[in-house]
């Protein structure tokens, strides 16, 4: 599904990744970890071709994404800030997305998953940062495509959309879909991660399942687990 192979990108004179390659089959829910500063959001953003990197390459369905934008229209993305224009509505925003993209659309289902009826002719400048976010969702899930990236998607939702959440990826991957997260809540990596890479300072420094790093770590608690790392990294 996706093919990254020594992967470079600096800022300036900031190191962010350091020759990364990784390889992601397809199905199942992968989670990029790492504390901040660590490469995650420029990983993401390089296999989306938002980011350009200074050396190596990526490859998402064996296309090669240099210069390309066709293989976009097979993966859903949810950006960590969602920046809407403010004067929209959240139907006119809705209905924009799914003109642009020319997909059939579930945004009726995922309106009422997620409780947005009363707020549809609202300015989006006016919602709240939860608000905004299942608005965030229901662009990112309406749509049915083999490979959904997630960038930080439990930020701001109340306990009853996390479980929705929670049970919308669980149903994509199901479906047998790859979906790959980033985010720093440990209890929901433990429960919905088929495997994680772990980034530091823009190099992989574990990839495997929450077992293995919980057994190569011996702790029973992946923030635990984690922190080991990050210790032993500062020792």
């Amino acid at each position: 599904m996706i093919e990254i192979t020594d992967l470079y990108k600096r800022f300036g004179k900031v190191k962010v990744l350091d020759g990364v390659s990784l390889e992601i089959n397809g199905g199942g829910v992968f989670a990029v970890l790492g504390p901040n500063g660590s490469g995650k959001t420029t990983l993401i953003k390089s296999i989306l071709g938002m980011v350009i990197p200074q050396a190596g390459a990526i490859h998402v369905n064996e296309q090669h994404v240099k210069g390309q934008w066709q293989y976009r229209e097979d993966i859903n993305y949810l950006p960590q800030i969602a920046r809407f224009p403010e004067n929209l509505s959240v139907k006119e925003l809705i209905g924009m997305i799914k003109n642009l993209r020319g997909k059939k659309a579930n945004d009726d289902a995922l309106i009422e998953l997620f409780g947005l009826e009363e707020f549809m002719d609202k300015k989006l400048g006016n919602l709240s940062g939860g608000t905004k976010q299942k608005v965030n969702l229901v662009l990112t899930f309406m749509f049915d495509c083999p490979l959904l990236i997630l960038d930080e998607p439990t930020t701001g939702l109340d306990p009853v959309s996390l479980i929705h959440l929670k049970e919308l990826i669980q149903k994509e991957k199901e479906a047998g879909k790859t979906i790959l997260i980033t985010t720093h809540i440990m209890d929901f990596v433990d429960s919905m991660a088929d495997e994680i890479v772990f980034l530091l300072e823009g190099n992989i420094y574990f990839k495997g399942t929450v077992a293995e790093l919980k057994k190569k770590s011996s702790k029973n608690e992946l923030e635990h687990a984690i922190a080991t790392i990050l210790t032993e990294q500062n020792d």
